[in-house]
């Protein structure tokens, strides 16, 4: 079978632009860690199944919403602070072709290009003034104008996965089970599947990554757990 190179294959490379992955992630491993903390800290109090349940859900619903704004509102103010950088960029090329040219010129010399190839290259590119712009945005600022982040797919991914998260400690409960430290391992396996289909898209060894995740969620819900403890003793829960 011939191997065909890279870079003649469409889509040889994973989408990295950020749109859901990283809130997707951040969401369900946030979920599973927040509810598995804090379940661990009010079942360490002594409170009922029942107030677990309930204390877990409201945990769900406000962090879920919580996460959702957050990613809208941050994803949304980046980009807008691009959308103000490529403004500023787009009036200096249109005041000061030459010199933003020769700014570019100068950045590819740097890089290892010869002077008058860079010079060159830097001109045609001036000739048109939406591609110069996008070479200007992605040379000196490090983005591409055409491919931001959607906030709505941001906000709703982190909403979602948030909410996937959050439910799994709560699945033993809500069959019935009463034992909290079902709960803690149907979190902690939670934690592990998540961490090992995170591996799948970057390409780390599935085992270290699920245990990485394992580990610091333990780590919280024994803090949690320990706090809830004394709270529970002191307090006469």
């Amino acid at each position: 079978m011939t191997d065909t190179p890279a870079a003649l294959r469409e889509a040889h490379h994973a989408d990295v632009s950020g749109g859901w992955l990283r809130p997707a992630v951040f969401g369900a491993m946030d979920g599973l860690v927040t509810n598995i903390a804090l379940i661990a800290g009010v079942g360490g109090g002594g409170v009922s199944p029942r107030s677990i349940v309930l204390t877990g859900t409201a945990g769900l619903v406000a962090g879920a919403i919580s996460m959702g704004l957050g990613e809208y509102t941050s994803v949304r103010s980046a980009n807008e602070q691009v959308a103000a950088e490529v403004a500023k960029e787009r009036r200096e090329l249109e005041r000061h072709p030459e010199a933003e040219a020769r700014e570019l010129a100068d950045a590819w010399v740097a890089r290892g290009l010869p002077r008058d190839l860079a010079t060159q290259v830097a001109e045609a590119v001036r000739r048109d003034p939406e591609e110069a712009l996008r070479v200007h945005v992605r040379e000196e600022l490090g983005v591409d104008p055409d491919d931001q982040p959607s906030p709505w797919t941001a906000a709703i991914s982190s909403f979602l996965f948030f909410s996937v998260g959050a439910l799994v400690p709560l699945l033993t409960y809500l069959f019935g089970a009463t034992e909290l430290w079902l709960a803690l391992a149907v979190g902690g396996l939670g934690l592990f599947a998540a961490g090992a289909v995170v591996a799948r898209f970057t390409n780390r060894p599935w085992w270290t990554s699920g245990l990485r995740q394992l580990v610091l969620g333990a780590a919280a819900a024994a803090a949690t757990y320990l706090i809830g403890s004394l709270i529970g003793v002191q307090g006469g829960l």
